[in-house]
This record gives structure tokens, C-alpha cells and sequence, in this order.
């Protein structure tokens, strides 16, 4: 399927690793060219050099997504460089692993600044370009803990929740100018998080890790974890034409792990 994409350009955040590295190459693959961000700028060249062996287009950038003011300035540059965004792929980092209560002020402002703020003023930034040429597509992955809370993930449960509303209201508002504004929720995606995740998880209760992988297997109905390939796949449809009437929406890729409707 041709998804119609060839020749725009994406802004893919945390492309260092994991998720974002994996989404970055199969945008590439479908002709779109790429910028990869990540505070990791190893990780981020490492993406890009990936993209250009295939021979697709890409470039690299590092930023802490918490310096607003540096992701309105990369934004710019990529613009005035003949780069304007016209796919803008949020990912942010995980907070790490903690209760929700008993956390200091400055861990939550510290922690809203990266995870929230990083995400809304970088879309503001992408949006006049999309308006004016009426097509835009900005896809932000979430959590599960957005639907079904996760323990010991206080932090990321409680600000993951608010860029749902945001998305939701944010697609109504540029749906006219032919601008997309969804959600994706990973379940349980083998990444080095998930592997962080199962280490903390095997050390916090002193088990062996392979007990705790095992135990997050069955609780999958797949029963096993999903494929960062798969969960890129997905992003990508979202960014296409193919895609351009859905808006508005939160998209599950998670082997049927979360049981509400």
C-alpha cells in the first residue's frame, strides 16, 4: 500500500532508541524524510545514519525536552533550512518508577515540563506551517496507564492522562485545515523500557526477572510482548493519507492486554 506520504518531512522525537528510532526508519522507508531528536545525540546520528545506509533522507538533532525554548528554535531552523514539519511523531521519555504520592513539587514541575509542556508548545510551534498548507499530521504515544493506571507508574499515569485531553481538543480545532491530532498507547513493547521496567519490577519484589517477564506474558491474551516494528507500523498509517479521516481518537496497539472497552 502506498500510503501517499513520499517526499514530507517528520520531526520524530526520542528517535535515539527504542519506539522512536524504529518509527523514524519505517517513516523512511516510505519516502518521508526524516529529522530524528533525542537528548542522546549519539543515539540520534546512530538513527539517521540507519536511514541514509537504506538511502532515504534524514538528519539528526539533540535537545532536552524540557528546554522549551530550544525545541521553538530547532523547529524554526528546520524550516529555514527547507525542512518545515509536516509530521510531528511525540515521544518522551518515562519518568522513573515511583508512587504518585509523596513526590516533591519539583519532581512533578520538572517531570510536566519534559512530558507535557515539551509536547504541547512543540505542536504549537509545527501548526502554522501545517494551516497553511492545510495538511498536517501530529501523533503523540502515550501509555497504557492513560486507560488502565499502572502500578508503581504514579508520575507517568498522572501526566500521560493530560495530553488525552489536549489531543482530543486539539484535533477539533485543526480539523478544517485538514490537520490529524491522535493518540497511540503501547501496551507492552520490548524496548529497553520494558526491559528497565521488568528489572525494577524483579529487584522491587526480589524475584528472578525472567519470572516477571513470564507473568507479563500470560497477562497478555498474544502472550508475548509486541514488536517495535509493529507499534511503528501503526504510527505510520495514522501519518497517511489513507488515514485522513481519523482524528480525534486514541489508538490501542497492545495485543489485547487492556481489558476495558
Amino acid at each position: 500500500m502506498d500510503l501517499g506520504i513520499k517526499g514530507r518531512h517528520a520531526l520524530v522525537l526520542a528517535a535515539g532508541g527504542g519506539l522512536g528510532s524504529t518509527i523514524a526508519q519505517t517513516l523512511a522507508r516510505e519516502g518521508v524524510r526524516v529529522t530524528a531528536a533525542d537528548v542522546d545525540a549519539e543515539g540520534a546520528d546512530r538513527t539517521a545514519e540507519a536511514i541514509q545506509a537504506d538511502g532515504a533522507e534524514a538528519s539528526s538533532v539533540s535537545w532536552d525536552l524540557g528546554d522549551i525554548d530550544q525545541g521553538r528554535s530547532t523547529v524554526e531552523r528546520l524550516a529555514a533550512e527547507g525542512r518545515p514539519v509536516d509530521i510531528l511523531v511525540n515521544i518522551t521519555g518515562g519518568p522513573p518508577p515511583s508512587p504518585v504520592s509523596g513526590q516533591s513539587p519539583d519532581l512533578w514541575r520538572k517531570q510536566f515540563e519534559s512530558m507535557v509542556m515539551s509536547v504541547v508548545t512543540l505542536s504549537d510551534a509545527v501548526l502554522p506551517h501545517m494551516r497553511e498548507q492545510r495538511w498536517g499530521r501530529i501523533i503523540t504515544s502515550t501509555s497504557s496507564g492513560i486507560i488502565a493506571p499502572i502500578p508503581n507508574l504514579g508520575l507517568s499515569n498522572a501526566l500521560r492522562s493530560q495530553l488525552v485531553g489536549w489531543s482530543k481538543t486539539l484535533a477539533r480545532e485543526v480539523a478544517a485545515d485538514n490537520i490529524t491530532s491522535n493518540l497511540v498507547v503501547p501496551g507492552r513493547i520490548a524496548t529497553p523500557r520494558i526491559s528497565f521496567l521488568d528489572q525494577a519490577k524483579a529487584e522491587r519484589e526480589g524475584r528472578p526477572v525472567d519470572d516477571v517477564q513470564q507473568e507479563s506474558w500470560a497477562a497478555i491474551p498474544m502472550g508475548r510482548y509486541g514488536r517495535p516494528e509493529e507499534y511503528a507500523g501503526a504510527v505510520a498509517f495514522l501519518a497517511s493519507e489513507q488515514a485522513s479521516y481519523i482524528t480525534g481518537t486514541t489508538m490501542r496497539i497492545d495485543g489485547g492486554l487492556i481489558a476495558s472497552i
